[in-house]
């Protein structure tokens, strides 16, 4: 990267932050702890009933303001990370994308989930890096028209995504320090 790229440096060098971060919490991540449901009703990663994991998409009352937000198993968080936020970033907002599938579809183990969050992880800050500065602060325009955000900036959808993978990379280590400490 050349030195008039300053913005997009300093932001892949939070991005690198937060991702050595949230890895190193994930290393030695069993499938217990990936799978586990610390209360009923978790919104999970799940087989089917042809042995593909998918993701539960989220009940339909949460968000609503009388009702608390369901609670997610790690497995679960990583899909979000990986497959629903950069993933889908990447999907929605970029060219020239290859085609993922089901974006519904995980690993159903911890190793696979690791790698999986690994790969979408690459992906997105390899599309981020090669925009540059002049684009990363453009409006990104016609391709996120029908995302509502053909005004905003490579800049804040960055920003969103670091948002993303910090507060649910924050909450997976949560969860491993509970997992851990069970029956104390």
């Amino acid at each position: 990267m050349t030195s008039h790229d300053r913005v997009t440096k300093d932001l892949l060098e939070t991005f690198e932050v937060v991702r050595s971060r949230t890895f190193a919490r994930l290393e030695g991540l069993t499938d217990a702890e990936y799978q586990w449901q610390p209360v009923p009703d978790c919104v999970t990663v799940r087989p089917t009933e042809d042995g593909v994991f998918r993701a539960d998409s989220r009940p339909p009352e949460s968000g609503k303001s009388d009702a608390p937000e369901p609670v997610s198993t790690i497995a679960w968080r990583m899909w979000h990370i990986g497959a629903f936020c950069l993933r889908g970033y990447v999907i929605h907002f970029f060219e020239d994308v290859p085609d993922f599938g089901d974006r519904f579809e995980w690993p159903g183990t911890a190793n696979l989930g690791v790698l999986a969050l690994e790969e979408d992880w690459a992906r997105f800050v390899t599309r981020i890096e090669g925009l540059g500065d002049e684009r990363l602060l453009a409006p990104m325009g016609e391709i996120a028209e029908p995302t509502g955000w053909a005004d905003a900036s490579y800049l804040a959808l960055a920003l969103h995504a670091l948002d993303e993978v910090a507060h649910h990379g924050g909450e997976i280590g949560l969860m491993r320090d509970l997992y851990l400490r069970q029956g104390e």
